[in-house]
């Protein structure tokens, strides 16, 4: 029986010695700086086998034993951790129990949709579709905007940090929002004595972010717009198309005449008045530009294919345009028919 006893103690001590050596003496001392990628979903034994990829355990048993120990088997959060040489297994799993996960960054350029930025997620190690079931709930906008089927247009686009764990995509939909609210609150008075909705600004604001990359141009373009809503005439604007090809899956990087015809309220070469609601989530210069549009009878402008646009009140000035800038590039090409378009391609 002391025997036995002996053999106890001394397996007792052994184990009480391993566990002290993988858990409380650094690890990879004087070495590089590891990343551990933990995956939503990965259980004790998972983690277990990353921390012994990267060398920070040589034991996978002894890390399951020590985190069952802790009672934290379960509370290990997602992320992707970035480990100096250095560091004890005990302060890996500390982080990983506070969800101290390394921020990455993630930046959603001006006039991108939903589906835009929804196609960045895998970049920062988040899925795609959680972020479009996040962008699909428009309950959190309800207040300001009773009629949005979802919150296009009203993800602000700026640079966000992104911790990778199973909310991930939510909490950032949640702050871009926050961030959209903290711009247009500001303007929320002037928006109510102009007698404009929200959604009539973001809308057109949307529009506007798409026509033109040119600050300067903005308050103009959002006047052309503005002022063929109060002449009752088509926009005639190709961004709305776009947006209706890719919602029927049908965009290929080109607009063609016979989709100018497609039946979609999207459609504004085929619908007047405004889409059913944004194309895109346009900057603050957009928004401005809408609430302070440039004060001209301009009804029409073309790009001069060089980033700007010329801006004219005639139609048949307009044409000029076209002729001068668009038509006649390839000058063996019989010039189409004119147009009333806006901003004809």
């Amino acid at each position: 029986m002391r025997r036995l006893l002996l053999y106890a103690l001394l397996l007792v001590v052994a184990a009480a010695a391993l566990l002290y050596h993988e858990t409380e003496l650094p690890l990879r001392a004087g070495q590089p700086a590891v990343v551990v990628d933990v995956q939503p979903g990965m259980g004790a034994a998972e983690i277990a086998r990353e921390l012994q990829r990267v060398e920070l355990v040589r034991h996978p048993l002894v890390f399951q034993a020590f985190v069952r120990w802790r009672g934290s088997a379960g509370r290990l959060r997602a992320g992707q951790y970035t480990v100096p040489g250095g560091k004890t297994l005990q302060e890996v799993v500390e982080r990983m129990e506070k969800g101290d996960a390394d921020r990455l960054a993630v930046t959603f350029p001006e006039g991108y949709s939903i589906d835009d930025m929804a196609a960045l997620m895998p970049s920062v190690g988040l899925k795609a579709a959680d972020f479009k079931a996040a962008a699909a709930d428009a309950a959190p906008i309800e207040d300001l905007d009773k009629d949005a089927p979802d919150l296009e247009g009203y993800l602000f686009p700026d640079t966000y940090d992104v911790r990778r764990d199973a909310t991930a995509a939510k909490a950032l939909v949640q702050r871009m929002l926050q961030r959209f609210r903290a711009v247009i609150k500001p303007e929320l008075p002037r928006l109510e004595a102009a007698g404009m909705t929200l959604r009539k600004l973001v809308t057109l604001a949307s529009l506007v972010e798409l026509e033109t990359a040119v600050p300067a141009e903005r308050p103009r373009v959002a006047a052309v717009f503005l002022n063929r809503l109060k002449k009752g005439m088509l926009l005639q604007t190709d961004p709305t198309v776009i947006y209706a090809l890719k919602k029927a899956g049908r965009y290929d990087g080109n607009i063609r005449k016979k989709d100018l015809d497609l039946d979609s309220p999207y459609n504004t070469y085929k619908y007047a008045g405004l889409p059913p609601g944004p194309i895109a989530s346009p900057g603050k210069s957009s928004l401005l530009a809408v609430l302070e549009p440039a004060q001209t009878k301009d009804l029409y402008f073309v790009s001069r294919n060089d980033g700007t646009h010329e801006f004219n009140e005639t139609l048949s000035a307009h044409e000029q345009a076209v002729n001068r800038y668009q038509r006649y590039r390839d000058r063996s090409a019989t010039p189409p028919p004119p147009t009333a378009s806006p901003s004809p391609r």
